[in-house]
Parts: C-alpha cells; structure tokens; sequence
C-alpha cells in the first residue's frame, strides 16, 4: 500500500469519526426513563407551556403586511368529555376530537411499532401526543382569546369530508389524494378585522421506536420561509421554561422526531408564499437528560373570516414528501452547518436507492450490495488509471530524488528539471495528488449514507438475513466484522507489491482495526455497503498488483536496482 492510499485512508477515518461527533444531534445518554413519562406527568396537570396573556394587541386589518403578535400554548385545561369521530386517508386514519375539532392521533398501518414491550395484537404506528390532542386551536380577536378546546361542535361527515359546526367556527378535514395529507378548511362567525387562528402545535411525539432514548434525541421544530434553507430548533436547544420566538412568514411549521413528522403547510398547488406569522417555542419540563417536551405557537392571519391549510401527518418518507413539495423532504437539516455539502450526495443517493428498489424489486439489504458493488464498477476505470500512476511514480522515483539532491541550492532549476522528467513520461507535477482522487471520491457517499441510514424512514424495520434491522447495528457483529477483515484483505494483497515500508504495514494493521471498531454501533446498512463495495474492490487490487509486480516494482526489489526498470529508462 503506498503513501497515497496511507493518505486517502487516513482522511476517510479523519471525516467519518470527527464530523458525526461536531454535526450530530446526540445528546449524553438518558436515563432510564423515557419520553412518555414526562408526558404522564404533563396529562396530571404540569403542563409545560406559559399561561395566556391577559391582553393581545390588535392584529393589523392588512395581515399579509405585519405580524400578529403569537403567544405560547396556554395551559391545557380539563375540559369536557370528549368525542372521536374517525377520517380515513389512503394511507392512515384521523381521530378527530370535539370539543376542539383536532387531531387527537393518527394511526398508520403500513409501519410496525418497534417499541419495546408493544404487543402485535395492534398492528400498525399511532402518531400522537401521548398526553393531549396534536393540534391546539385559538381565535384571537385583538385582546380576546377564545379557545376552541372549550367549544363543543356538532359533527357531521359527508363524503370523504367530516365537518364540524358551532356558533363560534366551522372546520373541515378534508381527504385527498396523497395518502396522509388532510386539507384542513375553517370560518370563524362574525370574525373582526385583523383576527388571527393560533394553532399549538404538538408538545413531544410519543415514540414508536426500538431506540427510544434515540428517538426523543431527534424531536425538534421546523419551519421553512420561501426561498431560505430550512429552520431547525431541537427541543434540546431549549431551556426548559425559555421562550425563543422567530419572526416570518413561514411555508409550513412541524414538530418532527426521528422517522415522524406533523406539518402545517400552505395548499399543496399554490405558489411559494408565507402563510403562516411567526412561531414561539417554550422549552418544556426535563425529569432525564434529554428534552423530551416543548411547546410551539403559531399563527394564520383569517382573510374574511376564512383560513385553509394544509396538515400532514405522517412518515418522513423521501418520496411522499417531496411529491408535496414546498421543500418539505429538507425538514431534518442534518449534518448541522455542513448540511449545504452532504445534503446533495445524500439526495443522489436516496433517489439511486429508491430506483434500484423499484427496478430490481429486491430487499434494500440487496439494493446496498448492489449499490456498493456499483460504486466500485464505476470508480474501476479511475482507480486503475491512478494505481498506474503510483507505479510509474515508483520507476520515476530515483531520478526525481536524483534531480532535488543535484539542485537543492538552486530551486528554480529544480522546479524546471522535475518538470522536464515529467513531461518526458507524459506526465504532470500534480499527477501524485490526482491520483488520490479516485481513493476518496467514495467518501462523499459513504458520509451521505451514514446520516440516512440515521434519519430515512425507508430503512426502518428492514431486515436482512440475520440482521433484524438495517438502520440498526449488528446485533451480532458480524457485518463489522467481514467489512474490516474486507478492508485488510485489500492492503494486505496491495502490500504484496509495495517497496518495504514498516510504517506502512503497521498502517495496513491499525486501519482496519480502527475502522471496525468505529462501525461497530453504526447501522448495519451501511456496513454492509461498505463491506460489498470492499470485496468488489478485491479482483482490481489483485489485478494491478500483478501488474506492478511484473513492472519488477515493489517486494525486496526497488525500481533502482531492478534491472528491468532501468533498461527501460535507457
């Protein structure tokens, strides 16, 4: 193994390890208990929102031109019995309750509840709050509030459309065509100008995970103003009882946790708009270490009296949310400020995956060895061209180290002698450097899978021979294992054909040890690609060892004293 690859190898540990640890949004280990607790707690009465405030100054009658003061959730109060009335979707099913005419839970049963300790007897994933409804709504009228979780609602279903009526509003939910989108239609009686509908959003997402502690790590707020990158407030960022608002006309709003996510949106069709007036995020009550409970307030301006818009609840599926555009697929910015270089690969590839996933119609387990066998089919012509370059490296070596020591008092003549030698055997000064390249143009899309195998709900629950599930670690080691005993095959059998280097051997040793070790907890997913990629990577690297060994470079021969190699040079 030469210098170069030493190199390339070495960037590739420096990348992997130091980047997730600045950019990740882990937080330290919790405790043993978990998100829901906090959550019961909340449902006795230790709500963690602030309390309404006594005034609101009035909204201007003009509300596309200013903002409406937004305040946070009040305290949920008891309120009276409570009623579902169901709405099913393509793709889920609603509970709608009255009083309040929100979303209470959405059931999915196309996905399987990995929580510890869920029974099978009920299939499928409730998104909910675990506490109380989804959704809050509020009318504010310049310093009046009322609250409609206090307003019970006559209810009525036509069609695929359940309304509910009061004297105080009118809402609809209204099913469409994308499967867990829902259009949401409303009128308020006798509305004054400047009257603004404040809606709570979620204070947690009750987890449905395997990793649960991993899974409240991710719950945090979103929100997107048109033609700017994505906002992202983790609840982690939140103080408990600090209050963070943010002004702007936003495209949508959500509250997200690791696979799941509850938008508000603009209508799906309309133009790129600012609907919604600012948001204020409360940090919520901690009883561990990690913030699972926060509040969030926004509000949509009534034009006439009327609003509409848009709420999705559901998978933060790729390809369901890029189908509802308004730049939703980009609600979890990971990657922190380096989100701008990962996020293009990891599109790439997640649009690749899900093309081999369709074409092929085989497991994702099998989409990823195909998928790093691809890689290195299509890096092979690069890779041979630079493992070429290494050995004509090697022959050109003595008489470059002839030419520095001849001239090292005269660095003019040393510049043009080197590139005289250079150019004799049709190369360039940057030839050494150009041959690293094809050694780290795989980084890119390993970095790129590595945060989506952390944050693409496609991969989740999948199995794969002995693996339960890919985005989770091996539980058996084994896939670790193969990949680094893969990568010091391929030094080993690179080394075979390399002038004697003890440093370098030592390297062949230390870098795949090290780099099993680093995978060791990562997804199995991306161990199992990246161990494909590496045993595809074999026959090449046997090929051009045998190549370099009948150039007579490398083994207790060096290209000086071969004898071959100086013939040649004659």
């Amino acid at each position: 193994m030469d210098k170069r690859t030493l190199l390339a190898l070495a960037l590739m540990a420096l990348v992997i390890v130091v980047t997730p640890r600045l950019f990740s949004s882990r937080r330290p280990a919790a405790s043993t208990t978990d998100s829901t607790t906090a959550v019961s707690g909340a449902a006795t009465g230790a709500a963690p929102a602030a309390k309404p405030a006594e005034t609101r100054p009035a909204a201007s009658t003009d509300s596309a031109a200013k903002h409406p003061t937004v305040q946070p959730a009040p305290a949920r109060r008891d309120t009276a019995p409570q009623d579902t009335v169901a709405l099913t979707t393509p793709s889920a099913e609603y509970s709608l309750v009255n009083p309040g005419a929100v979303p209470e839970a959405v059931h999915i049963a196309s996905y399987k509840n990995l929580r510890p300790g869920h029974t099978t007897d009920s299939p499928g994933v409730t998104i909910t709050d675990g506490s109380r409804p989804l959704l809050g709504y509020r009318i504010a009228e310049g310093a009046d509030t009322i609250r409609l979780d206090t307003v019970r609602f006559t209810v009525a279903q036509q069609g695929s459309t359940v309304i509910f009526t009061s004297p105080v509003a009118t809402i609809s939910y209204g099913t469409t065509t994308d499967g867990y989108r829902t259009a949401v239609k409303g009128t308020v009686a006798n509305a004054k100008p400047g009257a603004t509908l404040l809606i709570d959003l979620p204070s947690t997402i009750r987890s449905v995970e395997a990793d649960t502690a991993d899974d409240t790590r991710h719950l945090a707020f979103g929100y997107k103003i048109p033609l700017r990158d994505v906002s992202s407030v983790p609840f982690a960022k939140l103080d408990p009882g600090s209050v963070r608002p943010d002004t702007g006309s936003f495209q949508w709003v959500s509250v997200r946790s690791k696979y799941w996510l509850v938008a508000l949106m603009q209508p799906v069709g309309s133009k790129p708009a600012g609907v919604f007036r600012g948001i204020v995020m409360r940090g919520g009550p901690r009883l561990g270490k990690i913030a699972n409970l926060a509040d969030a307030t926004t509000s949509l301006p009534l034009s006439n009296g009327a609003f509409g818009f848009d709420l999705y609840i559901g998978p933060q599926s790729w390809q369901e949310l890029h189908a509802l555009g308004n730049d939703l697929e980009n609600v979890n910015p990971y990657a922190g400020w380096f989100h701008a270089v990962v996020q293009p690969f990891a599109t790439i590839v997640m649009r690749v995956l899900l093309w081999m996933r369709a074409t092929f119609h085989v497991n994702y387990g099998w989409v990823l060895v195909l998928f790093g066998v691809g890689i290195r089919l299509l890096l092979w012509p690069l890779n041979q061209k630079a493992m070429r370059t290494s050995i004509q490296m090697q022959r050109l070596q003595p008489e470059l180290t002839e030419i520095q020591k001849r001239y090292k008092d005269d660095p003019d003549k040393q510049r043009q002698a080197l590139v005289k030698v250079y150019a004799d055997h049709g190369m360039s000064p940057f030839s050494p450097m150009l041959g690293c390249v094809p050694m780290l143009l795989p980084m890119p899309v390993l970095f790129a899978l590595y945060f989506v195998f952390q944050n693409t709900i496609e991969f989740r629950g999948v199995s794969f021979l002995w693996l339960p599930d890919i985005s989770l670690r091996d539980p058996l080691y084994i896939i670790p294992i193969v990949m680094g005993a893969s990568m010091f095959l391929l030094s080993w059998i690179g080394m075979r054909a390399s002038p004697p280097n003890p440093q370098a051997k030592v390297m062949s040793y230390m870098m795949p040890a090290m780099f099993m070790v680093m995978f060791l907890n990562f997804a199995s997913g991306l161990n199992l690609y990246y161990a494909a990629q590496n045993i595809a990577a074999l026959p090449q690297q046997w090929v051009l060892t045998r190549e370099r060994v009948r150039a007579g470079i490398g083994g207790s021969q060096t290209a000086s004293t071969n004898p071959a190699t100086r013939s040649r040079r004659t």
